[in-house]
């Protein structure tokens, strides 16, 4: 007997009514009479249901011919591609599962954009994430990572307020599934993007509960702390703002090219942009250009030539194909794509700031706050992991990182002015850090009144881990210096990382530290620097450190014999 699930692409359809005639309807009826597809009428799933299938046959491959000129044999293979797509109604929700070349025949323009990637930040596992699409706004830049073995969100480098989250791939949290059902203690992973790629049950009533289950998931869940900054980002939605700017794009489309329109691939379609040779466009013509590459020039000229008004709508409408080979035959087209998704613009309305992307206006800066917020709330841990004793007022930074050392935390190094040379100007010094855990992990310490300190203690973090993880010679000066000062008690190894920084601050007129009693200015640049140490691989915590106003303790210093100048 064969498995209990198999691994398909779901999409959620928007604007099709829950019947069979209005889901025949939404298919394109024209292709499906050029494929030659048969429709069916399942009535085992005892949900209303249209089923089409077909197959692509071509008898000869695209690759004989031109073999046959280079080695002067010839050899005739045929090639047979199929497709099926079966869409269903459930709960009033319309999905569609393409098999083979079956996600073609699905409209574009009606699947749910965020589907999948909305299921993905509610169940993937944020510290298991195989996979990352993302684009950047006005850039034309598409970033995709791979991470067969998983690895957590900061890795990707992916969480930043002017980048747009496409598809997340990774490893699913427990989940009410077919497969999860059968596969008790392994590891279930899923792609989300537009569509869900997942496995799914085979059986009529295994295929309705997991959808449900997916359905309920998007409705009811929150997203994962860790993923929510995916959502902080999305399209305008205001009917006013998005008719200004359509009209704005739509006169900017009537003048020849200045450069604010640039080219990138849509997301969905990457694998077809590899593989294809051939692209057909058609925008406002019976005719149309076949090319070797997507041609922006013949696109924008065609665009050009439509009446004010019709511009837009021209692109939208207009429709670039990638296929194997340039006779372009239904059994060698890789994708059917809208031209406007190839395009990104920009426009402003005042002084605020949009970009056009995959037929989407986004607001530049428009999550900038949000992310920033969330950025800092998450290195404060509700629970911190290490706590540190009051600081006495009117004591040094350095006295107080001593008797940390000598009389709090006996297992901890003190470092502080304890410095490794700098390899750019060797006659300088840099401070590693004030405090060193039996872990490794690296401690700052800062008193600070203001956000200039602070803005010192946050680049001090980042010189150090940049320096320990590039210079070979910082390394063995940092491991060597620990050794020697612990007296061996503290061996690093030798081609010791971080793999996590605390910052401990004492903020004047502060008597708890939380995200919102961070100064303004250092808000924005910790959140910073700790996304840049996340994309290094390094954690970070912020931790405070309480005040105290009773006399302090005469403590020797802990650079006695070492005394060397500090720089950053």
């Amino acid at each position: 007997m064969g498995s209990n699930t198999a691994v398909r692409t779901v999409y959620r359809l928007s604007g099709v009514a829950p019947t069979q005639d209005a889901m025949l309807d939404a298919l394109d009826l024209e292709l499906l009479d050029r494929l030659g597809a048969d429709p069916h009428l399942p009535e085992a799933l005892g949900v209303p249901a249209v089923y089409v299938t077909c197959g692509m046959e071509r008898t000869e491959a695209p690759w004989c011919a031109p073999m046959a000129r280079t080695t002067g044999i010839t050899i005739t293979e045929g090639v047979r591609r199929t497709a099926a797509v079966l869409l269903l109604a459930v709960d009033g929700t319309v999905y569609a599962i393409g098999c083979d070349q079956g996600y073609r025949l699905i409209p574009d323009h009606l699947k749910d954009k965020r589907f999948g990637l909305s299921f993905a930040v509610r169940q993937m596992d944020p510290n298991l994430i195989r996979g990352a699409v993302s684009r950047s706004l006005g850039q034309g830049r598409t970033d995709i990572s791979l991470v067969p073995g998983g690895a957590p969100v900061p890795l990707l480098g992916i969480r930043d307020h002017s980048r747009i989250v496409r598809s997340l791939g990774g490893y699913l949290d427990e989940l009410p599934l077919t497969r999860t059902r059968d596969t008790r203690g392994r590891a279930v992973s899923a792609q989300g993007g537009c569509g869900l790629r997942i496995a799914l049950g085979v059986e009529p009533q295994a295929l309705l509960s997991d959808l449900r289950a997916i359905a309920r998931i998007c409705r009811e869940d929150i997203p994962h702390p860790e993923l929510e900054f995916v959502d902080h980002l999305a399209p305008v939605e205001d009917t006013t703002t998005l008719e200004a700017l359509d009209q704005a794009l739509d006169d900017l489309l009537g003048h020849p090219s200045d450069g604010r329109i640039s080219v990138s691939v849509p997301s969905e379609h990457h694998a077809a942009y590899a593989e294809a040779t051939t692209y057909v466009t058609r925008i406002n013509s019976s005719g149309a250009l076949r090319s070797d590459d997507f041609d922006p020039g013949y696109v924008l000229t065609r665009a050009r030539l439509a009446p004010p008004g019709e511009r837009l709508r021209a692109l939208r409408e207009g429709t670039v194909t990638l296929a194997r080979d340039r006779r372009a035959g239904v059994a060698d087209t890789l994708a059917v794509t809208s031209a406007l998704t190839w395009l990104e613009a920009g426009m402003s309305l005042g002084s605020r700031r949009f970009f056009l992307m995959e037929g989407e206006w986004y607001e530049a800066g428009a999550a900038y706050v949000d992310e920033c917020r969330a950025a800092v709330a998450a290195l404060f841990l509700a629970s911190p992991s290490v706590s540190l004793p009051a600081w006495i007022e009117g004591e040094s930074e350095n006295t107080y990182n001593n008797r940390v050392a000598d009389e709090e935390r006996r297992d901890w190094l003190c470092l502080d002015t304890r410095n490794v040379a700098n390899p750019l100007r060797p006659r300088d010094q840099v401070e590693i850090c004030d405090l060193l855990m039996p872990d490794g992990t690296l401690v700052l310490v800062k008193r600070a009144g203001s956000s200039g300190p602070l803005s010192h203690l946050f680049n001090q973090a980042k010189v150090a881990v940049e320096l320990l993880q590039e210079s070979a010679r910082v390394r063995a000066d940092f491991t060597a210096k620990v050794a020697r000062l612990s007296r061996r008690e503290l061996v690093l190894p030798d081609d010791f990382t971080p793999k996590r920084i605390v910052l401990a601050m004492l903020l004047k007129n502060r008597e708890n530290l939380t995200p919102e009693a961070v100064f303004g200015f250092s808000q924005i640049t910790i959140a910073q620097t700790a996304k840049a140490l996340a994309a290094r691989g390094v954690t970070v915590e912020v931790i405070g450190i309480p005040e105290s106003y009773a006399a302090p303790l005469p403590l020797p210093s802990c650079h006695a014999g070492d005394g060397a100048a500090v720089l950053g």
